[in-house]
């Protein structure tokens, strides 16, 4: 195949498109979040049904997006949609805020927290290699780099490479993941936890640890608890994101308008049932509430496990000491994995913006392997310096409301393109339309709401970012 190909190669199917929906899906969050939450509610009801809740809006928004996809099934996925309903320049600043924040912020993330958990095995990686003031480089970021150059280069030399390590990784976290929810619930039931922690369920709080290491608990009570659970949503939601980046990858996936549909919604399907199963094993075998100043694990609880890592703290109720070693080999996996899955797709979409005079010129291209090579070098060359930097993690904070808005104006693309061209063809038909994915609105724009009241600074700040992005497409992008 000629070096100057330009048409991607479609050599993936169901499974393969299924495996990085649930894949990308599942990094950390899953087993770092929960303490966060529970710090906000204080209650094992409120808890699972935050859970629950995310999951199902998440499974009515990826109901919503297979209508689009059997109607574009070309690669660039959420970028088209949002073009085809609204135009350049929406599509652009979606496309700005995924390349400078959202995705190449989450593999930054994702790769960090690869390389802090293995220095658990390796101590070394937590040298510091330089330090200027607030700034630190150390042999953590070394890694975290190299995991985000290796992954790039392995995604270069074809979709079949990513397809097998997507496959084998997303197999064997799946594996893990209902080993613990199996062996957690079970060993749970031995014991008294589970009805503990059930008792008075529905009783919130907030917990807060101050600098001097006293702890106040406040009550929760009517809308307080709304706002509380809407607030803290923020981490199931960011946990349960990126199972759009399947329809980035749709120019490669085999009968898409098909496929595509139904990858989203089992993806969506599996993870959300393992997100939920997973929280019921970690109330199973560890008290909601504890005390942040103990050192043993039953003491500190969900709400205050060692650096929240709550997924350790369950695995060594199951394994003992042990088990926070497995924990740690299977959020390593999952993270590389994870990763894996978001530097394929994210190329892809870049791949699209170019296509349409979007992004730099040269990442139209596509290599003797029908990849678009170029694209997936800028973004791991971002994805890096954001690694360097340290400063991802705030990036991130602000950058997830402004994924939320990108949704609400997806799905509700549904309902503007079901007007503006009824007699498109549409292989697949939002189920429940227009009642699921009016209540997905609905909801996703309440959530989005309650950030702008409880989250006023961060949520203000993601604005910001996806605004900047439009005095770039004038002076840059702008056709006219």
């Amino acid at each position: 195949m000629s070096a100057n190909t330009t048409e991607l190669k479609r050599s993936l199917g169901l499974l393969d498109a299924t495996s990085l929906v649930a894949g990308s899906m599942i990094g950390s969050g899953i087993f770092i979040v929960t303490s966060a939450m529970a710090r906000d509610v204080g209650s094992a009801a409120w808890l699972l049904l935050i859970w629950v809740v995310t999951g199902l809006i998440t499974v009515a928004a990826a109901l919503s997006y297979g209508e689009l996809a059997g109607m574009m099934p070309n690669a660039g996925g959420q970028f088209v949609y949002i073009q085809r309903a609204y135009g350049r320049l929406v599509s652009f600043l979606y496309g700005w805020t995924v390349f400078s924040v959202i995705q190449t912020g989450v593999i930054a993330a994702i790769a960090v927290t690869f390389a802090n958990y293995s220095a658990v095995f390796f101590p070394v990686l937590d040298t510091v290699l330089f330090q200027s003031g607030s700034f630190v480089f150390s042999n953590k970021q070394v890694l975290a780099v190299f995991s985000i150059f290796i992954l790039t280069y392995i995604n270069t030399k074809g979709i079949e490479n990513g397809k097998w390590i997507q496959l084998i990784l997303t197999a064997t976290k799946l594996l893990a993941l209902f080993a613990l929810i199996i062996l957690g619930i079970y060993v749970g039931l031995q014991k008294d936890i589970l009805s503990a922690n059930f008792s008075n369920m529905w009783e919130a709080s907030k917990t807060v640890v101050h600098p001097d290491g006293s702890v106040t608990v406040t009550k929760l009570v009517g809308t307080a608890i709304l706002g509380a659970a809407t607030a803290t949503m923020i981490n199931s939601l960011f946990s349960s994101d990126a199972w759009n980046n399947v329809t980035f990858i749709a120019g490669e996936i085999k009968d898409p308008k098909k496929n595509i549909p139904r990858s989203l919604f089992l993806g969506t399907l599996i993870v959300t049932v393992i997100y939920v199963l997973a929280n019921l094993a970690y109330l199973s075998l560890l008290p909601m509430h504890g005390s942040p100043n103990s050192n043993e694990v039953v003491a500190n609880g969900i709400m205050f496990a060692s650096n929240d890592r709550v997924g350790a703290a369950a695995a060594s109720m199951i394994m003992g000491n042990t088990g926070v070693f497995v924990m740690t080999a299977l959020i390593m996996i999952s993270t590389f994995g994870c990763n894996s899955g978001l530097i394929l797709s994210g190329g892809r979409l870049f791949y699209a913006m170019a296509n349409q005079g979007l992004f730099f010129r040269k990442a139209t291209g596509l290599n003797k392997h029908q990849v678009p090579a170029k694209a997936l070098w800028v973004q791991c060359i971002w994805a890096s310096v954001l690694c360097v930097s340290g400063k991802f993690g705030d990036l991130l904070t602000y950058a997830t409301f402004a994924s939320l808005l990108f949704y609400i104006l997806t799905i509700l693309g549904v309902f503007i393109l079901r007007k503006k061209e009824p007699n498109a063809l549409r292989p697949y038909k939002a189920l429940g339309y227009p009642i699921v994915p009016a209540l997905y609105i609905l909801v996703a724009t309440g959530i989005c709401l309650t950030l702008l009241v409880y989250e006023t600074v961060n949520t203000g700040i993601g604005l910001a970012i996806v605004a900047l992005g439009i005095p770039i497409y004038y002076a840059v992008f702008k056709k006219e």
